[in-house]
């Protein structure tokens, strides 16, 4: 959410930097504007109230205790009123301030200057790119079929237990799943991220504090009797451990991975590009989170850019990464890279990971702040990664590495998962 100060101190700067997303935000600002200025009036008109309030209950207090009760009486019937007025004031002042908080959350971060403008996909600027992409026989298959002819995957058993979109693991692929999963979370605790066990179920604050809601409520599965929503990301969960938290300096970098299966809704996604594993409802993932000092959060961005290469080029695959232009940008991203890999069997693009700046967005929603050298209370910045999301990294390991009669594993997953092909 942004800060209600930079919107009053930048506002024309804000309408303009937000058109990188091909969004004219001008009404939303000058609306936001309104009423902030409303809402100061009405607290400055509340405290003075409530403070001749406070004055005229002492006057009455100490004529009291003078014997004078007919000049106390009568300033009594001036206290009602103004309680009366204080209670009316307050309401519109909670009313004013919810209004308020509505419009802010409808307003997306500010892209960062480097990043592109661009209304879709379509912009993005690819800034990176490494590896030989296979040479595949003609008659090479896509995952999904792969996954049918090695009994693998059973996308049909899943449809079955759930419906479309929760894919069934068998065998050596169950062992695969598991054997990344560990691949991941050691390649993260090596780079320094400790490693949480979070809940799967989030409260509505929680989806507020990082961004889905309101923003993506439709694509989130809601368990309304408890009203708790399943996690489209442990970016939740995780980010939100620091939740109304006052740091000190010498705690960052706060850094944390985490494993958990990831439940998203897709509505209205269908058609070719989503079968098989390239788009599921319910898949798993291992996401890092970095909590960052503001003048080190773009140093640590590249970082974690940096982690996600070293991780590929272990697994040798072919990737490249993308800066997301403003139209493709996530709403509350300052800065988004996406690493994709190459299907050789799809001969496409696949989305694989999206690594993220919020700087103070999230931070702002999450009261997520630390205390400086002068001892002032700010506002951290907040970054995260998938690191990896598995279905489309499964994909291209299966696609980039069948042959005629089997599927080579990832020299560096044998370790992990104890077999060195599917046959």
């Amino acid at each position: 959410m942004l800060q209600l100060q930079a919107i009053r101190e930048h506002k024309e700067e804000i309408i303009d930097a937000l058109k990188k997303r091909a969004i004219e935000a001008t009404s939303l600002i000058e609306e936001v504007s309104r009423l902030d200025e409303e809402r100061r009036a009405l607290q400055t008109q509340l405290d003075a109230t409530l403070a001749e309030s406070n004055k005229l209950s002492k006057e009455i207090g100490m004529l009291f205790k003078s014997g004078k009760a007919q000049e106390a009486n009568a300033i009594k019937v001036k206290t009602g009123v103004l309680k009366e007025e204080s209670k009316k004031l307050g309401e519109t002042l909670n009313q004013t301030a919810e209004s308020l908080q509505a419009a802010l959350y409808q307003i997306p971060n500010v892209p960062h200057p480097s990043v592109p403008a661009g209304a879709s996909e379509a912009d993005n600027e690819e800034v990176f790119r490494e590896g030989a992409i296979p040479d595949l026989a003609t008659d090479a298959l896509p995952h999904w079929e792969l996954a049918k002819k090695h009994d693998i995957i059973d996308f049909e058993l899943g449809v079955k237990i759930t419906g479309a979109g929760f894919p069934v693991y068998k065998g050596k692929g169950a062992r695969l799943q598991r054997a990344l999963i560990s691949y991941f979370l050691d390649k993260n605790n090596e780079a320094g991220y400790t490693e949480m066990q979070v809940p799967h179920l989030v409260n509505e604050a929680s989806g507020l504090g990082t961004g889905q809601l309101p923003d993506k409520e439709g694509q989130m599965y809601h368990v309304g009797e408890d009203d708790l929503y399943l996690i489209p990301t442990a970016e939740v969960p995780v980010t939100n451990l620091m939740r109304d938290e006052l740091l000190n300096e010498t705690d960052f970098p706060i850094c944390y991975t985490a494993y958990t299966p990831c439940f998203r809704r897709e509505a209205g996604s269908y058609g070719a590009h989503v079968r098989g594993l390239n788009r599921l409802h319910q898949f798993d993932k291992v996401e890092i989170v970095r909590i960052e000092h503001p003048d080190r959060s773009y140093e640590a961005l590249d970082g974690m850019v940096e982690h996600v290469k070293g991780i590929l080029r272990e697994l040798q695959l072919p990737f490249r990464i993308l800066r997301l232009c403003g139209g493709d940008l996530g709403f509350t991203s300052a800065l988004t890279y996406d690493f994709e890999v190459f299907s050789t069997a799809q001969d496409r693009w696949l989305e694989i990971s999206s690594v993220s700046n919020f700087e103070t967005y999230q931070a702002n929603r999450l009261k997520m702040r630390y205390k400086d050298e002068q001892g002032k209370s700010r506002l951290a910045h907040t970054l995260n990664g998938s690191s990896l999301a598995l279905p489309r990294v499964l994909a291209g390991i299966l696609e980039n590495y069948q042959t005629k009669e089997s599927i080579q594993i990832p020299e560096v997953l044998v370790p992990y998962c104890g077999f060195t092909h599917i046959d």
